[in-house]
């Protein structure tokens, strides 16, 4: 009997369906069923019965699932209190991004890390997000999420992911038959912006000023879902990133078209001091980031 049966065995039970424990495990059906049939041969019996569509625990799936939350619970108490030798028992790490649409992830990643280190403390700061790099060199902020690095050697940068901008317009937009748009067909819209300085706005600083494009009007808006209201109602455009905009995107009303030919893409970093001494715990958030990050989105 290895650990990943009892893992399986207990998230079967606690949430409630074979479907849901696929989800959590990030197992496929097969690779599922596989396991659970070689748990059960190595038991030499059922751990679970169907009745009534629902599956219920033998008197044998009883016991191994009050084992496998005894064992997972001891198990999981131990790699704490490793982690917690390894890197440091109490610790702090300040936070923000220049781009609101990254505080639809952060807060979840943030608090994956906290279930594996409880006392290191994070902390998003959001008045630092119009200028994080600038918060970071006063020492405000020790890490900054950032598309648009400053040439500077006290900071140092570690790619975290690539993402894609799209247009977002309503059904009955001129530009939801476009395959693209271009500077030139700003002119005439109403674009909507998360906020101000339009310096930090991605739509602007890489497609409209290297054009000399200034839109009809523009209007900062702070809140995603009120800007998506009015652009179902044909009152303006907006720019989001392609992973933020996906569950919108099952709305009738609403489109999203390409920026430019090729897309506008931008990268995204982690920037830290580079000429500071930081604990360990301050590598290993890095490097949880990454791997959150890219195994969310498969990146």
């Amino acid at each position: 009997m290895e650990i990943r049966h009892l893992k399986l065995v207990k998230a079967i039970v606690e949430e409630g369906s074979i479907t849901n424990a696929i989800n959590k495990l990030h197992l496929t059906q097969s690779a599922l069923s596989h396991q659970l049939k070689e748990a059960e041969y190595q038991l030499g019996t059922k751990i679970f019965l169907r009745q009534n569509k629902k599956l219920v625990l033998t008197k044998a799936g009883e016991k191994l699932y009050e084992t496998a939350n005894d064992v997972l619970s001891k198990l999981s108490d131990t790699e704490r209190e490793i982690k917690q030798l390894i890197f440091g028992e109490f610790g702090e790490i300040s936070i923000s991004t220049e781009c609101y649409s990254s505080y639809h992830w952060l807060p979840s990643v943030l608090k994956q890390f906290h279930l594996l280190y409880p006392n290191i403390e994070l902390k998003i700061v959001m008045e630092a997000t119009h200028y994080p790099l600038q918060k970071l060199l006063e020492g405000v902020i020790d890490i900054a999420i950032v598309s648009d690095p400053l040439n500077d050697k006290r900071i140092r940068y570690t790619e975290l992911f690539q993402d894609e901008m799209l247009m977002v317009v309503s059904e009955n937009h001129e530009w939801s038959r476009k395959k693209y748009v271009v500077a030139e067909d700003f002119t005439d819209q109403h674009l909507l912006i998360h906020s101000l300085p339009l310096e930090t706005v991605t739509v602007h600083q890489f497609l409209l000023a290297p054009a000399k494009v200034t839109p009809k009007k523009i209007t900062p808006l702070p809140l995603t879902e009120a800007s998506l209201e009015m652009v179902k109602a044909d009152m303006g455009v907006m720019a989001m990133a392609k992973w933020a905009l996906q569950p919108y995107l099952k709305n009738d009303s609403i489109r999203a078209v390409k920026i430019g030919r090729n897309g506008l893409k931008r990268k995204h970093y982690i920037a830290y001091l580079s000429d500071k001494q930081h604990p360990e715990y301050f590598s290993h958030f890095v490097a949880f980031l990454q791997t959150e990050i890219h195994q969310q989105w498969n990146i």
